[in-house]
């Protein structure tokens, strides 16, 4: 039986008493009960019904929107899922709120990512619920290490690794699988339904990397400045060199600027490429002297694959 909402059974009893025929009083008590306390009772069953279904799904929590995504496909309906950095927030810099420790507690499965703020807080996490599996995504990608710039996140060696690996449809694909697995093994009754929905999201981002590929192909200008360094993975897949503005994550001092300004000059770019999470200032002053403009792109929306396409279309747009 489907459950009736409650507007529906608001309907129910309007038409009860809209056709209901002319009764004595006692008659009219007789008649009330016979035909109220049925939709109650339908009521009542509905709301448990939707109740159990919501209890009984899987319980996941992520770090950032677009794995939210990710989960998304595989799972459908068969999963709640949490995002621990709220949208506008910084994964670099994010501490989760009491409310979201708290509710680690009913918590399945933590997808990490390998974004900064994971670093610091993932012991509480994981003793928030010692029952809870948590999995590292990244597991089986060759990050990109560098010691020219900081991603705030070190590795023994000095050396600072790369976060943003949603941004490459390829690195996604095994992230994806990574999740797929997961899930699997927490819940395996219903392999055969994440199995498909997993094989169905593979071809989607097969089909994502043609388009971006696509679109791109005619570029001109390879070279694109940006604030802060999120776009190396996309760059890579699609013949992109990005040049970044933040320094070991810090605002670019004068003479680090006035470098990026004759850079900028010289390679004849004009557009400086921000994301909502950051300060627009030192972008806004390099494109004032370039007599350029700032234009936005962000890599922690939710809908991963509208965002990506869009990301290409404005880079195919502006790096003419």
């Amino acid at each position: 039986m489907k459950s009736l909402s409650s507007y529906k059974v608001s309907k129910i009893i309007t038409l009860v008493f809209q056709k209901r025929p002319r009764f004595s009083p006692l008659h009219k008590i007789k008649y009330l009960n016979y035909s109220i306390i049925p939709i109650i009772m339908l009521l009542i069953f509905g709301c448990s019904k939707e109740q159990n279904a919501k209890n009984m799904r899987l319980n996941i929590f992520v770090s950032i929107l677009p794995q939210k995504y990710f989960v998304e496909k595989i799972t459908k309906d068969k999963a709640n899922i949490s995002v621990m950095v709220l949208p506008g927030a910084s994964p670099a810099t994010y501490e989760p709120r009491p409310n979201q420790m708290k509710s680690l507690s009913n918590a399945d499965l933590y997808v990490r990512i390998g974004v900064p703020f994971e670093n610091v807080w993932m012991e509480k996490i994981s003793n928030a619920n010692e029952k809870m599996k948590i999995i590292k995504s990244y597991e089986g990608i060759k990050r990109i290490i560098s010691d020219k710039q900081s991603f705030t996140q070190l590795k023994d060696n000095g050396k600072c690794i790369d976060p943003h690996i949603w941004l490459s449809p390829n690195l996604v694909k095994i992230q994806v699988e990574n999740i797929y697995n997961a899930i699997v093994e927490i819940d395996s009754k219903n392999k055969e339904f994440y199995t498909k929905n997993n094989k169905q999201f593979l071809t989607e981002i097969n089909e994502l990397d043609k388009n971006i590929r696509d679109i791109l192909k005619n570029v001109k200008k390879r070279k694109f400045i940006v604030f802060h360094p999120s776009w190396s993975y996309f760059a890579n897949d699609y013949g992109l060199e990005q040049i970044p503005i933040e320094i070991e994550g810090k605002e670019p001092s004068a003479i680090e600027m006035k470098k990026l300004i004759e850079l900028a000059k010289k390679e004849s770019i004009k557009v400086i490429f921000v994301q909502p999470q950051f300060n627009k200032k030192s972008a806004e002053t390099i494109a004032k002297q370039i007599d350029g403009k700032v234009v936005e792109i962000d890599p922690l929306a939710e809908n991963w694959i509208e965002n990506l396409l869009k990301v290409a279309n404005t880079f195919s747009k502006e790096l003419k």
